[in-house]
């Protein structure tokens, strides 16, 4: 008989000692969060609409009154028990009885009928626990969640000895919300003796990618009388691999060659070819004991140096350094141009997260032409779900573990627990079709953090990773030396715009990078009461949205830049659409520029894709939970395999200024472009006025053509925007529209 799940019925109460029974418990949903399960109790809505009164800390609104912050507060203080009485039948001969949880956060202690039975620090690392010599049934399990870890994030140079994420301690897009509690999924499991304990599907391409040598590691519970079977089914359903095995021993290893294997490519590149991997369990009588799925695409991704790397003349000059890292994404053989987004949790509670959190915003990531999604070290390492759409969508992940912009110390014993969390993290992920590397952590040599190589929780890190993903490419943090972060407004505070210091710079990626965009009229009314909705001023709502003081005074809102380019605006509805357009055609400019300068630059990834509550205002490209901004499309539209592009050296034009337009042709896919005719207009409303016209001779595979650089002295009309439109009309695909402020 396979496996029986069986569900655990959660009571839990909070207690300001660990010794001290609570006074009250109250209904619990595991997984999820005690702030969760005690705001339910008290009746309290949703979290995700969140208002403040003057001089007070944010607080939360919920039909018949107001919650303020401070009751929440108290609970990442307390300890939280939880109970459940355990329900089970009778068991059969050689039948066990396991409790399975995926995950507590933080710091928890397992008892059963007031015997200790586990204590774990971490929450990436799941628990297993054979109950079958102790329980009974109505034998109660209790489950006591320690107080969180606390962290104040105003030191110049913030400590950290704890591997839980710094997102929730408060960040410029995410209020301080700390969760605790049992955040992924636990039960009781019935199993026979002889049971499947783990089974993964590895391999390794020749170098010519014409054969996988693949090997499936099968872990049972015990040697038994039955046979493992394994079966590799193509990404068209079909059996292309059999084996079998007798379960003589503990441990067994299935090996195979599967010839002419059919390639996973990154989304644009081509298909997302996904094989099967079954392994089965049967017993004597061949009955089916216990089985493991696994999706696999065959794929080999390496990072290595762009063409000409070391011929830099930097290599020549005495006394020598050492040269820039190798950052080039090479995809079976193939210079793949990184292009997406940071991806931040998009829920507080990561206990909430499930497949409906990510499918739409990953579904929008395939149709905007990502196909690198960065996994930000500040926030939690996403469920299963989330790599089997990015596995599917052909998303190449950019892992980082769950560091972030902090020192963290060389403490035994917080090495104990990142040693015991990164392993966890590494064996959940390393099968994954889409895991393209793995980071240490986000901005951790920065003035900030001021860790270095020699920092032994990175030095952890990369032997873990070497050990136990060895063919993975690891990165210690990000940025190292040779690319950058930021930055992350429309204007720096010289004046300088996007338009020209990203045209200026010269690096080999841009994995940060951001300009504010507001979300829309509606998303902002429903978050800031009528009284503050209009002129945005600090110290009222839009502060606790992110418009004021989230990292600067003015950041995100930048009131200041957009009122350069437009005045002071007259409605909500108007800051919205001016603020939008420096969105859209901010980062356009930057993701553009970055292909422009190909093949030194290979990534552009900016920051950030989505939001893990509602605001009126950040970096993001979607608002809450998956909404759009223009933005996205824009960006879109930057990202396509082939486009014409334009490098222009500013926004905001005046008539008879000498308008000037450098052209390109940018070509990410692998297929050579054919040679055409380019236009290059000017349109002031119905008026239409030809730049030039560019006799282009096509681009190699992968390659960009640069162009000339047109001139033309704008005229006086009356408007306040004009569009530069790029055309080809052998193919209107390459058809790119840019517009520009204009002041007449």
């Amino acid at each position: 008989m396979p496996p029986r799940r069986l569900p655990l019925s959660f009571q839990v109460g909070p207690t300001p000692e660990a010794a001290r029974p609570p006074e009250t418990f109250i209904p619990a949903e595991v997984p999820g969060a005690v702030q969760l399960d005690w705001a339910r109790a008290q009746g309290w809505l949703p979290v995700e609409y969140l208002h403040t009164e003057a001089g007070e800390e944010p607080h939360f609104t919920a039909q018949g009154g107001i919650v303020l912050a401070r009751d929440y507060a108290w609970m990442e203080h307390s300890f939280w028990l939880y109970r459940a009485a355990l329900d089970f039948p009778p068991l059969a001969p050689e039948e066990r009885l396991f409790l399975v949880c995926g995950g507590v956060d933080y710091q928890c202690e397992i008892r059963l009928d007031g015997r200790a039975l586990h204590a774990q620090e971490g929450m990436f690392t799941p628990i297993e626990l054979d109950l079958t010599e102790i329980a009974r049934p109505g034998s109660q399990l209790e489950i006591l969640v320690h107080p969180a870890p606390q962290w104040e994030i105003s030191k110049p140079v913030k400590v950290v000895t704890f591997c839980k994420p710094l997102v929730s301690y408060g960040w410029d897009f995410h209020p301080r919300l700390v969760p605790l509690g049992i955040w992924r999924e636990t039960y009781l499991e019935i199993r026979p003796a002889c049971h499947l304990r783990s089974a993964e599907t590895l391999y390794r391409l020749t170098d010519d990618l014409r054969r996988a040598d693949i090997s499936v590691d099968v872990e049972l519970s015990q040697p038994g009388p039955g046979l493992v079977r394994w079966t590799l089914f193509d990404p068209h359903g079909q059996p292309v691999l059999r084996q079998e095995a007798p379960c003589d021993e503990a441990r067994l290893t299935l090996k195979a060659a599967l010839n002419q294997p059919e390639l996973w490519w990154p989304n644009g590149c081509g298909p997302a070819a996904l094989y099967l991997s079954r392994v089965e369990l049967f017993d004597e009588r061949e009955q089916v004991h216990g089985q493991s799925e696994a999706r696999i695409g065959f794929r080999r991704i390496r990072l290595v140096t762009y063409p000409g790397q070391w011929e830099d003349p930097d290599l020549e000059v005495f006394p020598k350094s050492r040269h820039k890292p190798p950052l080039t994404l090479e995809v079976n053989g193939r210079a793949v141009f990184g292009k997406g987004s940071n991806l931040v949790s998009p829920d507080i509670f990561p206990g909430r997260l499930s497949v409906e959190a990510y499918r739409p915003l990953l579904d929008l990531a395939k149709q905007s032409n990502f196909n690198l999604i960065r996994v930000w070290g500040g926030a939690v390492t996403p469920p299963d779900a989330f790599y089997d759409l990015c596995d599917e969508r052909g998303l190449m992940v950019w892992q980082e573990f769950p560091l972030a912009c902090a020192r963290y110390e060389n403490d035994p014993h917080y090495l104990q627990i990142l040693d015991q969390e990164s392993r966890s993290i590494i064996r959940r992920l390393r099968h994954r079709t889409s895991l393209a590397l793995w980071c240490g952590g986000n901005e951790l040599f920065n003035n900030w953090s001021r860790m270095t190589d020699q920092d032994l929780a990175l030095r952890l890190l990369d032997r873990n990773c070497f050990d136990l993903d060895p063919e993975r490419p690891f990165w210690p943090t990000s940025p190292l030396c040779g690319w950058a972060h930021g930055g992350y407004t429309f204007r720096l505070p010289d004046g300088r715009e996007v338009f020209q210091y990203f045209a200026e710079s010269r690096y080999m990626a841009y994995t940060e990078f951001g300009v504010p965009g507001l979300a829309d009229s509606e998303t902002i009314r429903r978050l800031i009461p009528p009284e503050e909705l209009f002129p945005p001023r600090p110290g009222t709502h839009w502060a606790v949205r992110h418009g004021f003081d989230a990292w600067g005074e003015d950041a995100w809102l930048q009131l200041h830049n957009q009122e350069t380019y437009f005045g002071r605006a007259a409605s909500l509805e108007e800051m919205v659409a001016q603020g939008q357009w420096l969105h859209a055609e901010g980062l356009r400019f930057v993701f553009e520029e970055a292909r422009r300068q190909k093949p030194v630059c290979s990534l552009a990834l900016n920051w950030c894709f989505n939001e893990p509550w509602p605001a009126a205002v950040n970096g993001s490209l979607v608002s809450w939970p998956a909404r759009p901004k223009p933005a996205l499309q824009a960006v879109a539209a930057a990202l396509r395999p082939v486009l014409l592009s334009a490098r222009v050296p500013k926004f905001s034009w005046r008539p008879g200024e000498t308008f000037r337009a450098e052209l390109f042709l940018l070509n990410d896919s692998l297929t050579d472009l054919p040679a055409g005719e380019a236009q290059a207009a000017l349109v002031f409303g119905e008026n239409e006025f030809l730049l030039g016209n560019w006799p282009h001779s096509g681009a190699p595979a992968g390659q960009n053509q640069p162009g000339p650089a047109l001139e033309f002295s704008l005229p006086a009309l009356p408007f306040d925007r004009f569009s530069l439109v790029l055309r080809d009309p052998a193919h209107p695909e390459w058809e790119s529209t840019y517009t520009f402020h204009f002041r007449p």
